[in-house]
């Protein structure tokens, strides 16, 4: 089975005005999971500035969705940059599953 990926939003930092609008959000701080559904978890986390886009509709802060906000992140991030995370999470889970160093009892 492969591993699954999602996407936490933990806080929205916001301008509390940008031209007429009110609550912009200006920079997303998120976590990245992945679990392989037997129990081995991995976790990254970070924050991502975001523009506001003057051409795209504006929705105010306490309309926002979670997909919404996960569509900036992952616009603004670009695939590249989640295909290295979504790496780095698969490394966590198969250092779980076979660990690289282990600590055995010392021999005597």
């Amino acid at each position: 089975m492969a591993n699954t990926y999602n996407w936490v939003i933990a806080l929205l930092e916001c301008a509390p005005k940008q031209g007429d609008k009110t609550n912009v959000v200006t920079t997303i701080h998120w976590r990245r999971q992945a679990t392989d559904g037997k129990g081995h978890n991995g976790d990254v986390f970070g924050q991502q500035n975001i523009a506001l886009d003057p051409n795209a509709p504006f929705t105010p802060y306490d309309q926002l969705t979670k997909a919404q906000v996960e569509g900036w992140l992952t616009s603004a991030m670009g695939a590249s940059a989640i295909a290295a995370l979504d790496a780095a999470l698969d490394k966590q889970i198969a250092d779980q599953i076979t660990p690289p160093v282990s600590t055995p009892a010392l021999p005597w």
